[in-house]
């Protein structure tokens, strides 16, 4: 069994709501909502039900190399820490990246919805090339529990100025798309 997780409902709105060997999760957003959703789902359901995880979202793009379509995840970091000596990216308490065991991009994860050439720069700096706001907890919380995890995003915007707006615009092709990918993926 697999257990199907996004954030947001409307990030599945392209789903059907029962899928054979899947359970399905839906968050909330942010690195907190993301955790503890997650864990608890883990912890109520038995993680030995799980031979994988599955997330599905949306992402930002911050790399010019980065066009549009769907990513695998490889690693994740978190934009928004810094640890005691003010180096951010580092969390004082939790690693500084954290891996899916698959080849794929990195992502920057934090609790802001990135829309600027600023905080572009920033997350470019740390190695990110995507940037959501769960993919850390995701993974995080799936290493703790044992259960080998898969991310994949779709591109919804260029985490630049008015992607706010974009995402709204955008988000239920995204979903269309990773459904489709998910059906050629899984054999669904």
């Amino acid at each position: 069994m697999k257990l199907l997780v996004a954030a947001l409902d409307s990030e599945l709105q392209a789903f059907p709501a029962e899928l054979p060997g899947f359970d399905r999760l839906v968050t909330g957003p942010g690195k907190l909502m993301a955790a503890v959703g997650l864990a608890r789902a883990l912890d109520a359901r038995g993680a030995d039900l799980y031979d994988e995880i599955v997330v599905v979202g949306t992402a930002g793009a911050v790399s010019d190399e980065v066009e549009s379509g769907i990513y695998e995840v490889g690693a994740a970091i978190q934009h928004d820490v810094q640890d005691l000596d003010g180096v951010i990216g580092r969390h004082v308490s939790l690693p500084a990246r954290v891996e899916t065991d698959r080849d794929g991009v990195t992502i920057a994860t934090g609790d802001i919805f990135v829309d600027d050439a600023d905080a572009v720069a920033r997350i470019r700096a740390l190695g990110g090339v995507l940037v959501d706001m769960e993919t850390f907890a995701f993974v995080w919380v799936a290493q703790q529990f044992g259960v080998p995890i898969r991310v994949l995003r779709v591109v919804s915007d260029r985490a630049q100025d008015g992607a706010t707006q974009v995402w709204d615009d955008v988000v239920a092709a995204c979903s269309a798309q990773l459904w489709d990918h998910l059906q050629r993926e899984y054999a669904i």
